[in-house]
């Protein structure tokens, strides 16, 4: 699946190509695969998550093929985000995101969700997002029900924060697009 480039006040999401995941698995080439994209890399990222986000990518993709964003600030890498595999046969879509440590408590896990979460609910099928969150992660469930997330119960440790149709994320009081 070929992704669009997505952008807000603040952030852009660059879709990730093959080869960067290839990259980020590996360990080699990254620096290079960033140039490519004419980005670099921001402290602390990858982090330990990316490696997991970018797994089915790397493993399953081919080039040409994109797999979630890259979280861009200033041409800076400080994160990712995606959905996993689209909506369910249900409608349901499982949204991720994971920022490095130095780029959080800044309003950009809030504004790079939205933009997510705006992109998605155009898709066509998607009825409902999901995102998964830890119990313990308070920062990401705040964030989420700022939103418009609620939360349901879901397996220990985990909390389901969910989001149906017609709800509209906002930035600093205006709609995101």
């Amino acid at each position: 699946m070929s992704l669009p480039r997505l952008s807000g006040p603040r952030v852009a999401l660059v879709p990730v190509p093959h080869a960067l995941a290839l990259a980020v698995m590996s360990g080699n080439g990254l620096q290079d695969r960033l140039q490519d994209l004419r980005l670099r890399a921001g402290s602390g990222w990858p982090h330990a998550d990316t490696t997991d986000a970018l797994r089915p990518l790397a493993e399953h993709g081919s080039e040409g093929d994109d797999g979630g964003w890259l979280v861009v600030v200033d041409g800076e890498v400080v994160g990712d985000c995606g959905w996993r595999g689209g909506p369910d046969a249900g409608g349901d879509v499982l949204l991720g995101y994971g920022l490095a440590v130095p780029a959080r408590r800044q309003g950009i896990g809030t504004e790079v969700v939205a933009v997510l979460c705006a992109w998605a609910d155009a898709q066509p099928g998607v009825r409902r997002l999901v995102a998964d969150v830890h119990v313990d992660n308070e920062p990401s469930r705040r964030l989420l029900r700022r939103l418009g997330f609620a939360e349901e119960p879901d397996d220990p440790p985990w909390v389901r924060c969910v989001r149906g149709p017609g709800a509209s994320p906002r930035i600093r009081g205006k709609h995101v697009c």
